[in-house]
């Protein structure tokens, strides 16, 4: 049979992670019909990455791109879904698995927080009078906190009037704290901009701090985004050209 592509999302207690993973993998499948696309979990829903992929391997697939929904190279994509992945190849005989590189960072991600922006109600008009706060997650990796710092700066480049990374946990500073920050240092329209894929605790944690901090403009998180879908196509196009290989991650 051919290829399949994983999508390995981190999974949460709460039902609006699982519900976006799966609309994001279904908009993934619209743009490749001819392509079999699953959802596997790392934690809290299911299917896990054992189960998927023995799924898979049961069906005759025997060439799998195991894509790690995660904007960021921290703990994750570099510890746990590499041990995952090698668990089931260990079980499997004869099923390949290529890694692909994690989503970000990407001109792509910069295109889809300026759609959720828009949707918010900020205008290309606004673009140049409004300070921006790029507010992820969080991690104790600094390759990812790096990563973030990166996406904030080359942001900033294209227009916006000030844009500063805050994190909702393990890092700072705080969504709330860069909100105030901002405004101590004069900016008029302050927006607060989840650099995060699906709701739950952290980005309601974003949420939270943004508004008690009185930010002008709260977008909503990356969720389905067409431009995410077609991120996801490129890092399953890249990864399928290359030699499978385990536990590195590779583009």
């Amino acid at each position: 049979m051919s290829r399949a592509l994983v999508v390995i999302a981190h999974g949460s207690r709460d039902p609006r992670h699982a519900a976006t993973v799966h609309a994001l993998t279904e908009r993934v499948r619209a743009l490749r019909p001819g392509l079999r696309v699953e959802t596997a979990f790392l934690d809290f829903n299911t299917p896990t990455v054992g189960q998927a992929l023995s799924s898979l391997y049961l069906s005759g697939v025997r060439e799998v791109v195991a894509l790690p929904l995660l904007l960021t190279r921290a703990f994750h994509a570099k510890s746990d879904i590499p041990a995952a992945l090698a668990e089931s190849t260990s079980r499997l005989p004869g099923l390949s698995v290529r890694v692909a590189d994690v989503l970000g960072p990407s001109p792509l991600l910069l295109t889809a927080l300026e759609r959720r922006l828009r949707e918010a109600g900020l205008t290309p008009a606004d673009r140049a009078t409004t300070a921006v706060v790029l507010a992820a997650a969080g991690s104790t990796d600094p390759e990812a906190i790096a990563v973030i710092a990166e996406t904030a700066r080359e942001w900033r480049r294209t227009g916006w009037c000030a844009v500063r990374p805050a994190f909702a946990s393990a890092a700072l500073p705080r969504t709330e704290d860069a909100v105030r920050a901002l405004r101590a240092e004069g900016f008029e329209r302050v927006a607060v901009a989840p650099y995060v894929i699906a709701p739950g605790r952290l980005p309601d944690r974003i949420t939270a701090g943004a508004e008690a901090a009185g930010a002008d403009v709260v977008a909503d998180v990356l969720g389905a985004a067409p431009e995410l879908a077609r991120l996801m196509l490129r890092r399953f196009d890249a990864a399928a050209t290359t030699p499978a290989r385990l536990p590195a991650l590779s583009a």
